[in-house]
């Protein structure tokens, strides 16, 4: 088999570091060609000397050695058009590779897909072409990976399939009310009990907001709809997801919570070889418990359902808005049940000038989200 090379975008985030954990416990199936950062350019030099890509991004401006830079208008498109890469890996957060997503799957390349938020925006625009090359668009997150592992076919079928079951830890804060909820602070929101993830998505998981993009996702990847998706809480985070099929059989993926599963099987599907990931031990399957979300407390993932109801760019609305809303949180300006807040804000504020999904639409949106945030904020909410 000759190797395949990948390139990763957010190399220096919790799931690109984890990726190259992976390539690196395979060096006889891939060699990383390309790695892209935002601004930790410690980071990322460290990573080139580590593995020695050819090719490397950083947005920031600052300089590289050892490696040929890429600095073109978009160089998160360019690294993923490179003719040595195979497999891009996308770890970044927001809309930014968006771009970049669909040139890979245009190109007949794989795509491991981590970031949400491209989906969730963007799902218009990337499935129908992810659906002409299929198997080439591959779930990183270990929800979906789980969907994607139990559903015959990776799609879903109501003739055999009654729903899907995505669980959700709970977070820091489960089983808190709303009032004790405004009194939380950034470290108690960034101490999550089961996974190790960047400050963003450790947020979003607190809020749930991370089971609300991976609703909308989740019914993007598998065609799916959206009301046939149902979350359950499973604060030992070893089942990751679940399908429930029409004569009652249940079909569930059971992990342990290292990220470094999911993304290698989404590297090496179908084959799976021993690599570096954590095996699961039979202790830790000793008590496993479900129970119902409290959306009154928690109402991320049915403001998230609402605005996929709605269509559009209501979406594009809900991941930037989001977005902003945790950096103002994590800055110290709002409470933490003013994220959610300033989201559902923006989404009934929203007005959208078309219902058709595009690139530049997309843009139009995130420029209008940010200027209703910072009014938001500048407003004094709290």
């Amino acid at each position: 088999m000759s190797r395949q090379g990948v390139a990763i975008l957010g190399s220096t985030g919790s799931v690109g570091a984890s990726t190259l954990d992976v390539v690196t416990a395979l060096p006889d199936r891939f060699e990383v060609v390309a790695l892209a950062a935002g601004s930790n350019t410690k980071m990322l030099q460290e990573q080139i000397e580590r593995v020695r890509p050819r090719y490397a991004a950083l947005a920031c401006g600052e300089s590289l050695d050892g490696v040929k830079r890429i600095d073109t208008d978009d160089p998160l498109t360019s690294i993923a058009l490179l003719d040595e890469v195979d497999i891009v890996v996308v770890a970044t957060t927001g809309h930014a590779a968006l771009p970049a997503t669909i040139a890979a799957l245009e190109a007949g390349k794989i795509v491991a897909l981590a970031n949400k938020e491209t989906i969730v925006a963007g799902g218009a625009l990337v499935m129908p072409i992810a659906d002409r090359h299929p198997g080439n668009l591959r779930p990183v997150d270990s929800e979906h990976s789980a969907i994607w592992q139990c559903l015959p076919g990776g799609r879903f079928d109501d003739r055999s399939v009654r729903r899907i079951l995505m669980t959700a830890s709970g977070g820091p804060f489960r089983g808190m009310s709303a009032e004790q909820l405004r009194h939380v602070t950034v470290h108690q929101a960034l101490d999550h009990p089961t996974w190790s993830m960047g400050s963003r998505i450790t947020i979003d998981s607190a809020t749930l907001m991370n089971k609300g993009f991976e609703l909308i996702e989740a019914a993007w990847l598998f065609h799916c709809p959206i009301d046939r998706i149902t979350i359950v809480i499973h604060p030992q985070s070893i089942v990751h997801s679940m399908v429930e099929f029409n004569d009652g059989n249940i079909i569930a993926q059971l992990g342990s919570h290292d990220m470094r599963l999911p993304i290698q099987y989404a590297l090496t599907y179908p084959d799976r070889p021993a690599g570096c990931g954590k095996r699961l031990t039979l202790d830790a399957m000793a008590k496993l418990t479900f129970e119902e979300p409290d959306f009154e407390a928690f109402p991320a993932p049915e403001i998230a359902r609402a605005a996929a109801r709605l269509g559009g760019l209501y979406p594009a609305v809900l991941s930037k808005a989001d977005e902003l809303a945790v950096a103002a949180f994590l800055d110290g300006q709002i409470s933490f049940p003013a994220i959610t807040e300033i989201v559902q804000h923006a989404l009934d504020a929203f007005e959208p000038g078309t219902t058709e999904v595009t690139l530049e639409a997309i843009a139009e949106t995130d420029d209008w989200t940010t200027r209703f945030v910072a009014a938001s904020l500048a407003s004094g909410v709290r």
